[in-house]
């Protein structure tokens, strides 16, 4: 009786195997041939049935240029100073700008410029992000701010780009009821990514529960190893105005240059080649 329930499997099991590759022999009969026309980004196109092997050129797509989506400021917390804000869009999915300019101006209430600092900056392909700038003197009360983007260097993801892997998780803010200082931010980092990082920085962003912005802070975190987990602290000494009702944590990493990446001997991630 045991031998022929051991038999039946084995006959059972020699039917999967023969049906599987029957479908798969069907499959690569059927399966259409990598052509210049199929509607398809395959062989060494460099676009959908262009560039490569295909003899027809891609048609050169120019990139859009990128979205101030809000720029504001808020009291530093110190006398004269100020902590400056924006929100920055890339619209475009297959391009980043490894390096693009910015200039910040400073206006009091009947619009005259009293400060203006220059930055710069990067960006990824279809991010939004934001820049922070921390304690800028004025010599005037400020009463709006413009922010103007230049010459973004444009770099072309050709392949399915992937971003970085880090997170802030556990995020958390509080008042310090005993003790020097304010009030604190923290969250946990996580470099779920294959690489040593050198330097991850990190912006903190406190809202009001309408989303108004009420309050800035940024630091750095270096020498990030690959799965390694670490606490993020940033400190207010002073007193501001508003209830803090949400924060934002905002980890980035710098791909586009060489000196980020720590750790070069594992296999490269496509964020890597850029």
């Amino acid at each position: 009786m045991e031998k022929l329930k051991r038999k039946k499997i084995i006959i059972i099991f020699v039917y999967i195997v023969l049906f599987a590759l029957f479908v798969s022999g069907v499959y690569s009969f059927l399966k259409p041939e990598e052509s210049c026309s199929d509607g398809i980004k395959n062989q060494n196109e460099q676009g959908i049935d262009c560039g490569g092997v295909c003899l027809e050129a891609c048609e050169n797509i120019k990139a859009q240029d990128l979205i101030v989506l809000t720029s504001d400021v808020v009291p530093s917390g110190v006398a004269g100073k100020y902590d400056f804000y924006a929100k920055i869009k890339n619209p475009n999915v297959v391009f980043g700008s490894k390096n693009f300019g910015y200039n910040i101006s400073f206006k009091d209430s009947l619009g005259k410029v009293v400060v203006s600092q220059k930055g710069n900056s990067f960006i990824l392909p279809g991010e939004s992000k934001y820049i922070v700038e921390n304690n800028i003197d004025s010599p005037s009360i400020v009463s709006s701010v413009d922010l103007e983007v230049s010459n973004p260097d444009w770099v072309e993801f050709f392949d399915y780009y992937e971003k970085p892997d880090i997170q802030i998780v556990n995020k958390k803010y509080s008042e310090i009821s005993s003790g020097s200082g304010f009030s604190e931010a923290t969250g946990l980092l996580k470099n779920k990514s294959a690489f040593d990082f050198d330097t991850i920085k990190i912006q903190v962003i406190l809202k009001d529960n309408d989303g108004s912005v009420i309050a800035l802070n940024s630091t750095q975190m270096k020498t990030v190893k690959s799965g390694e987990e670490r606490e993020v602290k940033v400190f207010w000494p002073s007193s501001f105005p508003g209830t803090v009702g949400n924060m934002e944590a905002q980890a980035e990493v710098n791909i586009f240059n060489s000196d980020t990446f720590l750790r070069r001997f594992y296999k490269t991630e496509k964020f890597q080649n850029y």
